[in-house]
C-alpha cells in the first residue's frame, strides 16, 4: 500500500508556532512556524517515517479514529495524507546500471535507429507494471 491517512495533533505553542504529533506512529513528530508550515511539515514527516518503515519491512500501524482523539484548548486534530510511492520516486530516482541481453540482430537494428535503450526500457517497465505518471 502506498497511500495513507493518519490523524495528527497540532498544538499551538506559547510563541505562536505549532508542534505536530502523530499518536499512532512512534517518533513521528514535527513543527512549523505557522499552521500552513506545520501542515506541510506534517505531510513530509509522515511520508518519510512510513517510507522508512516500508523499506525496513516494519508493520505499518492502523490509524486511529480521529474523532476519538482528545485534545486540549490549544490543540486540534487534523487528518494528514501521504503517498509513499510518490516519495519513493522522488528519493530513489537515481539511476542504476543493469546488464541485460538482447539478440545481436535486434541490437544492431536499434543502434542504426539511434534508439535510447535506457529510455525504451524505462517506458516498457512502466507499461508492464501499470505505472502512470
Amino acid at each position: 500500500m502506498s497511500k495513507y491517512v493518519y490523524p495528527a495533533i497540532f498544538t499551538q505553542e506559547y510563541d505562536g508556532k505549532y508542534s505536530v504529533l502523530f499518536p499512532d506512529i512512534e517518533n513521528c513528530f514535527t513543527g512549523g512556524d505557522n499552521m500552513a508550515d506545520a501542515l506541510e511539515m506534517a505531510e513530509d514527516v509522515l511520508c518519510l517515517t512510513i517510507y522508512d518503515m516500508e523499506k525496513d519491512g516494519k508493520p505499518i500501524p492502523a490509524p486511529s479514529d480521529y474523532k476519538a482523539i482528545e485534545t486540549d484548548d490549544v490543540s486540534v486534530v487534523s487528518l494528514i495524507r501521504c503517498d509513499t510511492e510518490f516519495y519513493r520516486r522522488y528519493y530513489e530516482n537515481k539511476s542504476i546500471k543493469k546488464t541485460l541481453s538482447i539478440p545481436m540482430w535486434l541490437n544492431e537494428r536499434a543502434e542504426r535507429k539511434n534508439v535510447n535503450f535506457s529510455g525504451i526500457l524505462q517506458e516498457a517497465l512502466k507499461v508492464h507494471l501499470h505505472i502512470h505518471e
